[in-house]
């Protein structure tokens, strides 16, 4: 089980609520709540199927600007794929 939690000031609103369930609800195996309390949404994945970067992508769409709060899990860093150059 990876977790990822993210502040994302605003998100207390209940159409913003709504419309990160439109956007975060189709992402297999993602569960989420939100604490409305303090704009802090705690996801997790049983398995790595996004990163996190698609993750602050959404909240961004969304018009949030997204914190991640503490270590980002390993699994959920883009794998960049790196190629020798000739010389």
């Amino acid at each position: 089980m990876l977790e990822l939690e993210v502040y994302a000031a605003g998100v207390r609103d209940l159409n913003k609520i709504l419309e990160l369930d439109i956007e975060l609800g189709p992402i297999a195996g993602l569960h989420y709540k939100v604490d409305r309390n303090h704009d802090i949404v705690y996801t997790e994945l049983e398995t790595p199927t996004v990163t996190f970067r698609e993750i602050r992508s959404i909240f961004r769409k969304l018009g949030l600007d997204p914190k991640f709060v503490g270590a980002i899990p390993a699994e959920l860093r883009p794998k960049t794929k790196t190629q020798l150059l000739d010389a």
